[in-house]
């Protein structure tokens, strides 16, 4: 079947991707040599390469600047290595399930933005993540560096026996840094490749590893895109128990996918910044405030005496001279744009008027106050006052978070991702913008169900899980959020999907994308490797993600001839896995889908598969037609 392609059940090798794009842009450069082992390989000719695009290629031990660790490069492997996984619908635990487009994606993050990238490649306009900072005693993701490709496909289990797939990383390990760089740097691989041209991304630290994190970020966006290095003020009063310094501030590191296509949001004016502005003159252009014309940088074309209107003459400040030439000076002083103080005996100043304001709003400062964006107790007592327990230590404020959402310049149906989501205080940000300017952003929240230590506030709280937290703070805030704004919130989206992180729903599926074209593998024998406890709708998921539609697509199931049959975004997914007959595969046929999928096993018979591609060439030759 030419059309009625197999699902691929897997994620793409980026590997292989980007090898296919060298050879197509430098085919002389790709040639062929032989392992350690004796095997012929693909490789890359460095010296054609380097004749190709006119500059230095590096290799062997050369001296040159550059960022490592242990593992990096395997780091580099399991970023781009695939997976055989998928994500299965919990309705149950959602908030209106039908009609959100939130969502809230339980499993490992690394696991989980392998499966988002081919759908939201270049969709995401803001990432905000908020990773263990490495101080000792933090969890950081246990990664196993050390399992080949197959053993990475075949790895079904996702957590230890407590839900865990993390461990403490003590000051004491001599891989301290190692481990964390490990961490970090295939998840930001990965986020790169999910942000839109104009996308921002937002990665709270503290001292620990703030330095290797500014190096990592130049590596994997280019340090041309570093935007800025915010401070953040996160407690308000000094800890008289400190060792040196008593610590008052985190950062938050902050970095664009293209610096040309960012235009970064602007802050709103504050009665405090427009009370600098007054009008002594009455001048009827309004509101004014003046500055300095003369500057450091010399000049002898504007270096000229000023005679005021009390006749005093002035000449520019030593070494320096004015910013105006003599006709620019006397233009404005002709336009009533030159003040000279109440009294006209005073130094030039130029008046800038607030209505001639380039911009919307204020320039945002690299330093964020607690009085302008809060502090970490407000940020506990948030959750703390909606889930009427303390449950989650050190979560981030919601006026933090807010900032962030305006420094991004978000449009008002953009989507953002936080796959470091723990108490979910960027769902909780969202909704809240939202309800206040009407928008539609989406939020996508990712965050693994870390087992509650059962002495800790949460699970005296009842909580079980990291999870179950998140889940809960976004229902109460929705609820509060609706219910503080009655006229104005009736189509605000406060729902979401939750979504979980599990092994493929087929059984004995763990072949490598290269391994299938070698076995030129027959998928007739996979009719009945559905796994016994998958439903249709898991299915239907896994078929999202292998076709590339958004998660938060709108699903109807309808009955036809008795059969449970899915539309997704209307016409743009029809598929059905029940027993099909010829009479439904015409009926599907004719409504003309973009997509139709069905199952290997739900075609009534032999005769329904073999007339099943006529079926569609007759109706609607164009539907791209599917089968797992």
């Amino acid at each position: 079947m030419n059309n009625g392609t197999k699902l691929t059940l897997h994620t793409p090798s980026i590997a292989d991707a980007n090898f296919a794009a060298l050879a197509a842009l430098f085919p002389n450069a790709v040639t062929e040599t032989v392992d350690e082992n004796g095997n012929v390989v693909r490789a890359v000719d460095a010296d054609v390469l380097r004749q190709e695009i006119n500059a230095a290629v590096v290799s062997g031990k050369e001296e040159r600047y550059q960022f490592t660790w242990p593992d990096k490069k395997k780091s580099v492997l399991i970023a781009n290595a695939p997976i055989a996984a998928t994500l299965r619908p919990c309705r149950k635990e959602s908030v209106d399930f039908d009609n959100t487009e939130n969502l809230y994606i339980e499993g490992d993050n690394l696991d989980v933005l392998k499966l988002l990238r081919e759908t939201y490649l270049n969709r995401v306009k803001m990432i905000y993540i908020d990773p263990p900072y490495n101080t000792g005693h933090d969890f950081v993701y246990e990664d196993d560096f050390a399992e080949d490709a197959g053993d990475f496909l075949r790895r079904d289990g996702q957590y230890d026996e407590q839900g865990n797939r993390v461990s403490v990383n003590l000051d004491s390990n001599g891989r301290f840094h190692t481990d964390w760089l490990n961490m970090i740097y295939p998840r930001l691989r990965i986020a790169r490749d999910l942000l839109t041209q104009d996308g921002v991304i937002f990665i709270s630290i503290d001292d620990n590893e703030v330095e290797n994190l500014r190096k990592v970020c130049n590596d994997v966006f280019g340090s041309q895109n570093f935007v800025a290095q915010l401070v953040w003020q996160r407690a308000f009063s000094p800890k008289n128990d400190a060792r040196f310094i008593s610590n008052s501030h985190d950062y938050v590191i902050m970095c664009v996918k293209n610096i040309d296509s960012f235009v970064i949001g602007r802050l709103p004016r504050t009665e405090e910044a427009n009370a600098r502005y007054s009008n002594p003159d009455n001048d009827p252009r309004g509101v004014w405030m003046s500055s300095d014309i003369s500057v450091k940088t010399y000049n002898p074309n504007t270096d000229y005496p000023i005679t005021a209107p009390s006749g005093r003459v002035i000449e520019p400040p030593t070494g320096r001279c004015w910013s105006l030439s003599k006709n620019e000076f006397l233009e404005r002083l002709h336009d009533n744009r030159i003040w000279f103080g109440d009294d006209g005996n005073g130094a030039p100043r130029i008046k800038r008027f607030l209505s001639d304001l380039k911009f919307d709003g204020m320039a945002p400062t690299s330093i964020m106050l607690h009085k302008d964006v809060g502090h970490s107790q407000e940020g506990s007592q948030e959750v703390t006052k909606l889930l009427e327990a303390g449950a989650f230590d050190g979560p981030k404020p919601v006026r933090l978070l807010r900032r962030l959402l305006t420094l991004a310049n978000l449009e008002k149906d953009s989507i953002i991702l936080d796959f470091f989501s723990g108490s979910a205080t960027t769902a909780h940000a969202v909704m809240q913008i939202n309800a206040e300017d009407g928008g539609n952003r989406k939020f996508i929240m990712v965050q693994l169900p870390e087992v509650c230590d059962v002495k800790s506030e949460a699970a005296k709280a009842g909580y079980a899980n990291i999870c179950e937290i998140g889940k809960e703070r976004i229902r109460r805030a929705g609820a509060k959020i609706k219910a503080d704004s009655p006229m104005t919130t009736d189509d605000l989206d406060v729902g979401f999907r939750v979504l979980k992180l599990d092994s493929t729903n087929m059984k004995d599926v763990y072949y490598t994308p290269d391994e299938y074209a070698q076995m030129n593998f027959s998928f007739d024998g996979l009719a009945d490797n559905i796994k016994e406890d998958r439903t249709a709708e898991d299915l239907l998921f896994q078929v999202l993600l292998d076709l590339g539609i958004l998660l938060s697509s709108k699903i109807e199931m309808r009955k036809i001839g008795g059969k449970k049959v899915f539309f997704v975004e209307e016409n743009d997914l029809i598929a059905c896995f029940e027993s099909v007959s010829d009479e439904l595969v015409s009926k599907i046929a004719k409504m003309k889908p973009h997509y139709a999928v069905f199952r290997d096993s739900s075609f009534a018979d032999d005769s329904t598969l073999v007339n099943f591609e006529q079926v569609f060439k007759t109706y609607s030759p164009a539907t791209i037609r599917r089968v797992m």
